[in-house]
């Protein structure tokens, strides 16, 4: 019998169907920088910043990770995409870019346009919220590489930002104050020990008192982003470092920021966890430095301010209704 690429599992009529049925939701995003239509083989954004005197683009790429696991449990698919576009804001936001446009990945074993759509109702929803065009992608059907009813996501975000303005921890000194604001959960890291310990015991469907709803629901939480504070508060000049807290936890992403001679001084118990990693901790008898150094443990964002001016930029915060921590200080490490 003649083989043929569909006989083999790959559909492109599939795909263009796939591709032309989301190119009204794509365009929805797009700004007047934006040039190009979909389906040419680049996308194209036009680098006329008037605006500033010296831009620097800043960009960066990242996945959602085994956080997939259980949107492929749930048959939920919905909020992966602002996952990944929140995500991907925010390593590009601490350090005071603007989003400009963003690039996805999609690959499936099998392409499922149904979910497919549901995948990019979540990136559209984002890259809006975020006033960020979503300019282009690629979405591959590979068979023998994922399952047929699994798939993988990630993506590329570019940024821009005032050189003179870019903030990376050079200010930072002794006794500085770190503020943390609240994440609204795992966000995207630690799903491995996550779904290792907590599927020994649980269902993804089991309602857990402890949590208040489903275990499924409470891991499919979208990971926040932090756009709108750090832009409430980017411009002060008592700023010093901003933190975006994945994995490697609350300490080592914000010592990516602190100079040498400084170390971080955190009230580890200083905020009320989230009953997640509670629940994570006492199942899987994870020791109290494992889960720091894994997970967010409830602080998604940390902000490292001079002592003088931490009060101003608590109050900038909470002014736009976040909910702001003191979790600790800098301190010299001689």
């Amino acid at each position: 019998m003649a083989k043929t690429y569909k006989s083999a599992g790959v559909s492109i009529d599939s795909g263009d169907e796939f591709v032309n049925k989301l190119k009204l939701k794509v365009r929805s995003t797009f700004s007047k920088s934006v040039l190009s239509d979909i389906g040419l083989f680049g996308a194209f954004y036009d680098a006329k910043f008037e605006d500033y005197k010296h831009p620097v683009l800043v960009s960066s790429v990242d996945g959602v990770g085994t956080k997939l696991k259980i949107a492929f449990m749930l048959n939920k698919h919905d909020t992966i995409g602002q996952d990944l576009v929140n995500h991907c804001v925010n390593d590009i936001a601490v350090c005071g870019a603007a989003p400009l446009f963003f690039l996805d990945y999609y690959a499936a074993g099998k392409l499922n346009q149904q979910v497919g759509e549901q995948i990019m109702d979540g990136l559209v929803k984002a890259c809006r919220e975020n006033n960020c065009a979503l300019i282009g992608g690629e979405t591959a059907e590979m068979p023998g590489i994922y399952h047929e009813d699994e798939y993988d996501l990630a993506g590329t975000i570019v940024g821009i930002i005032e050189k003179a303005k870019i903030i990376n921890g050079k200010k930072v000194k002794e006794d500085d104050v770190l503020i943390g604001l609240p994440s609204t959960g795992l966000h995207t890291n630690g799903y491995s020990l996550a779904r290792s310990v907590l599927f020994e015991k649980y269902e993804v469907d089991d309602f857990i008192d402890e949590l208040g709803m489903r275990l499924g629901e409470c891991l499919l939480t979208t990971h926040r982003s932090y756009l709108n504070p750090i832009n409430a508060i980017k411009d002060i000049t008592d700023v010093h470092a901003i933190a975006h807290i994945t994995g490697g936890g609350i300490k080592n992403n914000t010592m990516r920021l602190i100079p040498k001679g400084l170390e971080l001084e955190i009230d580890w118990f200083g905020w009320d966890r989230y009953p997640i990693f509670n629940l994570i901790q006492r199942l899987g008898e994870v020791p109290e430095e494992e889960m720091r150094r894994t997970f967010n443990l409830g602080i998604g964002l940390v902000i490292v301010v001079s002592k003088r001016g931490s009060e101003n930029i608590l109050k900038n915060l909470i002014d736009i209704n976040e909910q702001p921590i003191i979790i600790g200080q800098t301190r010299s490490s001689n």
